[in-house]
């Protein structure tokens, strides 16, 4: 479970309060369509999950983003839609791209800025990439404005760069898992991200955290009758086996999430670990509702910001 999965459940926790709500894929073949039991997303907005019901939710609509796609729209928008599709077939991009590094995530970023601004939707999430590439993905803009002084790039890195700088307009959250090498990468991928960027760092989100379950630690032939069948010595064994290993996991989980707590000092959410291989809409639905309950016990972001 990672962060696309993320990506779909606090989309739909947003859809569940009322929010209409936008996913932006920029890396593709995530899977995040066959979570909802859509078929794969195209640049077009497509609704993934419909609003209405009880629950008086809003629609959740989802869309596809290439530095391509991102281009001929930039290029009809100032009236160059002769060209555009001849420009980008040609391969001018990539030769672009090679000139001046980061063009390709600012036409990216570009493109959501002008999402954002347009004000359809009450929360635009953007399934970013992993780690390395989400920190170069971010500092583009501000590459750019040293690269290039004036221009339409210059205007467009300047416009994305303030909205990436705006807590109230853009927040990252960093999604990790209860372990000792994701915790330190994103640790140092949290601080680079505010020290290098300014962005703002919404809560952390921790993936797959083993639920409770009592009585581990009971022998479990206590309460068995001696006047009962015979006892299943190998399946006693084995369920000794298994809930000493669940009390192991969850001790390793409990000490990487107060290491995660005492290195970061944001606020956390935690999903939980589900036992499936397939997650669909009702394992969304669920995280979704994991991520509303644990929202109003989460402390004021300026008040536990590093």
């Amino acid at each position: 479970m990672g962060k696309t999965t993320v990506t779909a459940a606090l989309a739909r926790a947003a859809a569940l309060t009322g929010r209409t709500v936008l996913i932006v894929e920029i890396e593709g073949k995530s899977g995040l369509s066959e979570m909802f039991g859509q078929p794969e997303l195209t640049y077009d907005e497509a609704v993934l999950a419909r609003g209405g019901g009880p629950d008086g939710a809003a629609d959740v609509t989802a869309r596809t983003l290439t530095p391509d796609d991102a281009l001929l729209d930039y290029l009809a928008d100032h009236g160059l839609n002769r060209v555009s599709r001849r420009l980008v077939s040609s391969g001018a991009l990539d030769m672009v791209a090679t000139a001046a590094p980061g063009i390709k995530d600012i036409l990216i970023l570009g493109k959501v800025k002008q999402i954002e601004v347009s004000g359809r939707f009450d929360l635009v999430v953007v399934d970013a990439p992993a780690a390395g590439h989400a920190i170069s993905f971010l500092r583009s803009a501000a590459g750019l404005l040293d690269a290039v002084a004036v221009g339409p790039i210059n205007t467009q890195a300047t416009e994305v760069l303030a909205m990436l700088s705006d807590p109230t307009r853009c927040q990252v959250l960093l999604v990790t898992l209860p372990e000792e090498t994701p915790v330190n990468e994103l640790v140092q991928t949290a601080y680079a991200l505010e020290e290098d960027i300014g962005v703002s760092l919404g809560p952390v989100v921790v993936n797959g955290v083993y639920p409770q379950v009592e009585g581990l630690d009971t022998d479990p032939t206590l309460g068995v009758s001696s006047d009962g069948p015979p006892l299943d010595l190998q399946l006693l064994e084995a369920l000794g086996h298994a809930a000493a290993f669940r009390q192991e996991r969850s001790a390793i989980q409990a000490t990487q999430l107060q290491r995660l707590a005492d290195l970061l000092p944001l606020p956390q959410i935690q999903l939980p670990y589900l036992f499936t291989t397939d997650i669909g809409p009702q394992e969304i639905d669920h995280l979704a509702r994991e991520f509303l309950g644990q929202l109003p016990q989460l402390p004021a972001l300026d008040e536990a910001a590093p």
